[in-house]
């Protein structure tokens, strides 16, 4: 591996890390203190070197099992709840008082599905991180899996930590996981080989990715990893992906796991949002030269190029802008219900009323896809 990968680690002042149930646990489902243990000195060194960190760690069911009974995870939504209920307690616990060794003081913060699609619970996160950080705060994220009505993950939390690490502005992100990187074939496979470097997403054209680990305590993979390493490359934020039991090496800038080079710059909170952290309430077909406007020249979605809208959605809400061949070309905040949009459809801008003379989503509101 290039000698990028020890310069963009220890040059980074702010760091989201991010482990995984199967990495904290026993395989009967207690927390394993000595892995716990060994991940908040590493996180501790880098703390000394100067570094803010956030920590979003799952394992809040995971821990909960055995306390309940339970020999492995459950199916059913109420006790996979039960057990993060007494889990997240159990676990918090853990981390304050490994973390008061090191005169670290932890805060939990716990988030819904809501937090990261509802643009204003997103901005009161955001304020929260920042003064926790200002304030020394080691803070302990992980999804209210005690409340969730849906899917009781959030993609075991990974793509959460890249959402998290946008949100923070980090300059870092790691994922901690049960193998030492990516790898271009399951690592159990003869003849794998660790990729030391991506660097750009036509790198994992040929990889065969596995699924998630048949413990029975996690519930990702490497394929919400690689996703979430996709949304924050493309943010412009660098991830390195390797094993839990190495993380003080990988913090420290050894040569261990994957780097994944940011791959774009910077995005702004808005459009970050806007791409991974919402839910599309409908969509709104436009024709060809539509699409060519939006992806060539990055202007506003008008009437005009309008040809249909499918779903029940309000001005205001998020929308897919799907283009004749049926790709979705972008997502924005429509500024029209949808009952309204047959109207406007294929009008150029000077036929219509006052109150519709505007556009269907504005370039602001908008991202391509």
């Amino acid at each position: 591996m290039t000698t990028s990968l020890r310069s963009q680690v220890t040059s980074a002042k702010r760091i989201v890390v991010k482990v995984g149930s199967s990495s904290l646990t026993t395989a009967a489902g207690g927390i394993d203190p000595e892995r716990v243990s060994a991940l908040v000195d590493a996180l501790a060194e880098a703390r000394k070197r100067g570094a803010e960190v956030v920590l979003v760690s799952s394992g809040a069911i995971a821990a909960g099992l055995a306390p309940l009974g339970f020999s492995r995870r459950p199916h059913d939504l109420a006790s996979q709840q039960a057990a993060a209920s007494v889990g997240q307690g159990l676990l918090v616990h853990r981390y304050t008082e490994e973390l008061a060794r090191h005169g670290l003081t932890a805060s939990q913060i716990l988030l819904t599905v809501d937090d990261v699609t509802r643009r204003s619970h997103y901005r009161n996160a955001r304020q929260t991180f920042a003064k926790l950080l200002e304030l020394g705060v080691l803070p302990i994220v992980n999804e209210n899996d005690t409340v969730a009505t849906s899917e009781i993950r959030f993609g075991d939390n990974d793509r959460l930590a890249a959402l998290v690490a946008h949100l923070v502005r980090a300059d870092l992100l790691v994922l901690l996981s049960d193998v030492d990187g990516l790898y271009d074939a399951p690592p159990s496979q003869p003849g794998a080989q660790r990729l030391d470097e991506v660097r750009s997403l036509a790198d994992l054209e040929d990889v065969v990715i596995g699924k998630a680990g048949a413990a029975g305590i996690g519930t990702g993979g490497m394929v919400t990893k690689i996703d979430a390493a996709r949304i924050a490359v493309e943010a412009g934020i660098p991830v390195v992906l390797t094993a839990a039991d190495r993380a003080a090496a990988a913090l420290g800038g050894d040569d261990t796991g994957t780097l994944f080079h940011a791959t774009g710059r910077r995005a702004s909170a808005r459009q970050l949002w806007l791409a991974h952290a919402t839910e599309p309430a409908g969509a709104v077909q436009v024709d060809a030269g539509a699409v060519r406007a939006l992806v060539e020249r990055g202007a506003s979605l008008l009437a005009a190029g309008v040809t249909g809208a499918t779903g029940g959605f309000h001005a205001g809400d998020p929308v897919d802008v799907v283009g004749p061949d049926g790709a979705v070309v972008a997502r924005g905040l429509v500024a029209f219900d949808a009952d309204e949009i047959p109207e406007l459809a294929g009008r150029s801008t000077g036929d219509l009323d006052a109150d519709h003379a505007r556009e269907v989503i504005h370039r602001d509101d908008l991202v391509l896809l």
